[in-house]
């Protein structure tokens, strides 16, 4: 029990740490005016979006830590594993809108303003959290009448995967709409890789542009190789299974899987970006 304590504790600081850095972002960016821009909103819905997926695991998990027995209700564990799903389509949905505004702002940047204006963003934004909740929520209803043959999940969350694995049966409109989201979001990778091409060789041209590259699009490029990382190693669980991984390692991999984007992205954007730091830093020397 003592070292459920000390876990608790540490699990805790973390989630309160992801929670203050996040709000600090977003609330920078929402009552400074000079942020109001695209860049500068869609890593508000970035942070946005950390706080959503966090707030599907963190509670719970700190919750198990201090049960003796750790359960979790048929409904409830069909809306963790709508958050977190997701969470993480949200989260690639972002970026690779954050990719199409670099491409814009360096490639084009004659007709900057007149493809990003105030009623596209707003569309962006709404359609970047509609579709990935859209997709989540049919996988969702498509997984709720399945009969279950066993209760225990291996994972310290759940997910459509592993409520998957307890089930009887299969329907075929549950493996037809998975593959229709691995298709969905591979085209979101395919586009933003695309865009990076285009972002490269505009750059190599251009001192200006590698200036503007390396201020704007090196934190883009940190949070999507760090998504990435930990989508490979969520993917890597549920090939290799405890079978061959040490279940403390497996343990890892899923907080990882929420934890590493989430506090990265406003920490690696809040030093990185000069507005952002500017502002961050003039708000606690004022209070000082």
């Amino acid at each position: 029990m003592h070292y459920r304590a000390i876990l608790f504790s540490l699990i805790l600081l973390c989630y309160c740490v992801i929670f203050v850095v996040n709000v600090t972002l977003i609330l920078t960016i929402i009552f400074d005016e000079n942020l109001h821009e695209p860049m500068y909103i869609f890593l508000c819905s970035l942070c946005i979006n950390g706080l959503y997926g966090t707030a599907g695991f963190y509670p719970k998990f700190l919750l198990d830590l201090l049960s003796h027995s750790q359960v979790i209700s048929y409904t409830g564990c069909l809306l963790q594993s709508f958050v977190i799903h997701s969470f993480s389509g949200s989260e690639l949905s972002i970026l690779a809108l954050m990719a199409y505004d670099r491409y814009i702002a360096i490639c084009r940047p004659l007709v900057y303003h007149s493809v990003m204006t105030k009623q596209a963003i707003s569309l962006l934004v709404f359609f970047s959290w509609l579709l990935p909740l859209s997709c989540m929520f049919m996988n969702t209803m498509s997984i709720i009448q399945y009969k279950l043959c066993g209760s225990y999940i291996q994972k310290l969350y759940c997910s459509n995967w592993s409520i998957g694995k307890l089930a009887c049966s299969t329907f075929i409109a549950n493996i037809i709409i998975v593959y229709f989201n691995i298709v969905f979001y591979f085209c979101h990778f395919v586009f933003i890789v695309w865009t990076y091409m285009y972002l490269i060789r505009t750059c190599l041209i251009s001192k200006e542009n590698r200036g503007k590259f390396m201020q704007t699009c090196v934190p883009h490029l940190i949070s999507l190789i760090s998504f990435t990382f930990v989508v490979l190693l969520d993917l890597m669980y549920m090939r290799f299974g405890s079978r061959d991984i040490a279940q403390s390692l497996l343990n890892f991999i899923s907080i990882e899987s929420l934890l590493l984007p989430s506090i990265m992205n406003p920490l690696i954007y809040g030093l990185k970006l000069t507005k952002v730091r500017n502002r961050i830093l003039g708000f606690i020397r004022d209070k000082r």
